[in-house]
């Protein structure tokens, strides 16, 4: 099934209702809701990237396991595995009787088509009354299926997963004013979901810049609020006059919004997150964050300390093919601690743990930032990386890293 807003919720809280599975395999991502069907014996989920839905059934005894792959890369590895089922929420058929995918694309499209062709298998297509018709590019990208290629119609109202940004601290409007800086008049943006992107976006639409383009894995309120705000022309060298993601989540009113809205064209992601693709655009700022971040520039963004938090998704195409655009930059951004309450740790560490895996290498990384400042990492020596990363560190761990700095590589190179 579709990653999150794709996912077919009335299909899903059917099955729940059954306690009679004895092997049933659902290959998904980031659940939008904690489906009692896989609390039940027999049932496994194999999840291409945790939210907090697959985190709390974990700690619930559920058995749902983690696949390690960036986003584009399951297209490659639903056509190996061909699932016997295949299954997606659409809106509701159009004049020409299609259904559009609405709010995901995603690595699902061709896997879906499959299916559909394949006598042996089974393509479950929930039409819900509720979801927004949106487009594609056809001929090739139509971003829809239609009703002959379907085995079995569900019907549904359920409303569509809503996603609201927090409120923005003050750590996250000083990261947001620091980001901003690195964002000129026609830049193309990728941005994420929550408080720091969706304040970015604010200042953005506020400022007297724009011409940008979108080009971006996720469509968020924060997009919608730059092309209401009139920012957004795109004209970005490719796709020229269209807003181009994967997958959409955000509020309702993104929802309405995106519903017959032709300024954005959904496409699947192996072509939105190709590296080539990617940097063909012009400026391209890609805008994203980290888990921890350690002083070789080292970004851990999806598991720390052996437990998995999120996934790994568009973060390394994007923070890598960011700067390979153009006059582009790539920013990660983060806060510098972690912990509300004492006792607070540093999210810029002297090295990452042994359990914990890297998400992207150091190499792929331009800029990271926190609310005491901008690191600037690409070209500069191992010991300026380091120097840079302790000057954006919170203070009260600055002197704590420069020692463990000196300590695992001698002083003589910090700074060098």
């Amino acid at each position: 099934m579709a990653l999150g807003p794709g996912q077919p919720a009335a299909f899903l809280r059917a099955l729940g209702e059954r306690d009679d599975f004895e092997g049933l395999e659902v290959f998904g991502a980031l659940l939008i809701e904690p489906f009692a069907l896989f609390m039940r014996r027999g049932v496994r989920l194999r999840s291409g990237f945790f939210g907090p839905v697959e985190r709390g059934l974990r700690d619930a005894g559920a058995d749902v396991q983690f696949v390690p792959a960036d986003f584009r890369r399951f297209a490659a590895i639903l056509a190996a595995m061909k699932p016997r089922v295949m299954v997606t929420a659409t809106a509701p058929p159009d004049a020409d009787g299609r259904l559009s995918l609405s709010l995901h694309a995603g690595a699902t499209v061709e896997a879906l088509q499959d299916a559909g062709r394949d006598p042996e298998r089974l393509l479950i297509a929930e039409v819900n009354t509720s979801l927004p018709r949106t487009w594609g590019l056809p001929p090739d990208h139509p971003h829809s299926l239609a009703l002959d290629e379907v085995d079995l119609l569900v019907e549904s109202d359920v409303p569509p997963f809503a996603l609201e940004d927090p409120p923005p601290s003050e750590t996250d409007r000083a990261i947001a004013s620091h980001a901003h800086r690195f964002i000129r008049a026609g830049s193309t943006l990728q941005t994420g979901i929550g408080s720091i992107p969706s304040e970015i976006a604010e200042l953005l639409a506020a400022d007297e810049g724009g011409d940008y383009g979108v080009h971006s894995e996720m469509f968020t309120d924060g997009l919608m609020r730059l092309h209401e705000a009139g920012k957004v022309t795109n004209q970005k060298g490719q796709y020229d006059g269209f807003s181009i993601a994967t997958f959409a989540a955000g509020s309702r009113d993104l929802y309405e919004w995106l519903d017959g809205n032709e300024q954005v064209r959904f496409l699947p992601v192996e072509l939105v997150n190709s590296h080539a693709t990617i940097a063909r655009n012009r400026q391209l700022v890609s805008i994203n964050g980290a888990l921890a971040v350690d002083l070789y520039g080292q970004i851990a963004a999806d598991a720390l300390h052996g437990r998995q938090y999120s996934g790994i998704g568009g973060h390394m195409d994007f923070v890598s093919s960011g700067s390979r655009s153009e006059g582009g930059r790539s920013l990660v951004c983060l806060p510098s601690t972690a912990g509300r309450s004492a006792p607070r740790v540093s999210r810029i560490v002297a090295a990452l743990s042994a359990n914990t895996t890297v998400t992207t290498p150091r190499h792929e990384v331009d800029v990271v930032i926190t609310e005491h400042g901008a690191a600037e990492l690409a070209g500069r020596t191992v010991g300026e990386r380091a120097a840079a990363l302790i000057e954006i560190a919170h203070p009260d761990f600055q002197d704590e890293l420069r020692l463990a700095w000196e300590l695992q590589s001698g002083k003589s190179q910090i700074a060098r």
